[in-house]
């Protein structure tokens, strides 16, 4: 088995004024050679937008982009017909940016703040056909146990978001002294987990909210609640770059 322990305040932090921005991974001006990336996991992205705010047009190419708002309202537009889509709190959107997009992202709130995760995983094959979807996730199915919010297209799954890559991105809300045993896909997996609120211990690591672990080579471990918790997992394939 092999870890690697994330504090929340070792994160890249950013204060552009209207956007507070926590980086778990090289991105923008915050670079670590150290935190380049986990497996297939590029990019997450912890920020507040303040109300009205956002980012203007700009592009992307070849990632598939997962957005996961958690208080406030997002608003996304794009060149692929997407009109000012809101997105909020138990939705998720999804985008393969594959041959190349343009999209905006604005908080589509006068006067509450946008909390959201972005995440950014590097797909499995290059320049597809770009594409867009969002899906409400009712969060009663998620306590106690793991709900997919996204899988590949190869897994067949219906109730989850499609991305071009062999992940899995799950969240579970457990109640404090409850244990939850998660299961790999295979051994060339690993599991970044996020640990949104709340206090965790996973292979003898306390994590506190915000803080996060990256595990490989090994098939199952168990997650102990500590107290009332809300986790990300995020499952890659520990490719190299």
């Amino acid at each position: 088995m092999k870890k690697i322990v994330h504090r929340s305040e070792s994160r890249g932090f950013a204060n552009h004024g209207w956007l507070q921005a926590n980086h778990s991974f090289s991105f923008a001006s915050w670079n670590n050679p150290e935190r380049v990336h986990f497996g297939a996991l590029r990019v997450l992205n912890d920020d507040i937008i303040a109300p009205k705010m956002g980012f203007g047009t700009h592009p992307h190419k070849n990632m598939e982009i997962i957005t996961i708002p958690l208080s406030g309202v997002l608003k996304h537009r794009d060149n692929m017909n997407n009109d000012w889509q809101p997105i909020v709190p138990n939705e998720v959107q999804v985008m393969s940016a594959g041959a190349g997009v343009q999209h905006s992202e604005i908080n589509g709130s006068l006067d509450e703040h946008l909390s959201l995760f972005q995440i950014w995983i590097i797909p499995k094959t290059l320049n597809v056909e770009p594409r867009y979807d969002q899906k409400i996730f009712n969060p009663e199915k998620r306590k106690g146990k793991l709900q997919t919010l996204v899988s590949s297209f190869e897994t067949g799954e219906n109730d989850s978001l499609k991305i071009h890559q062999d992940a899995l991105i799950s969240r579970i809300d457990l109640s404090k002294n409850e244990t939850f045993s998660y299961t790999l896909k295979s051994q060339n997996h690993g599991v970044y987990i996020m640990n949104i609120y709340g206090q965790i211990e996973v292979e003898g690591e306390i994590l506190a909210s915000r803080d996060a672990l990256g595990i490989h080579e090994i098939n199952t471990f168990d997650v102990y609640s500590k107290s009332d918790s809300e986790l990300l997992l995020i499952e890659v394939p520990m490719i190299t770059l």
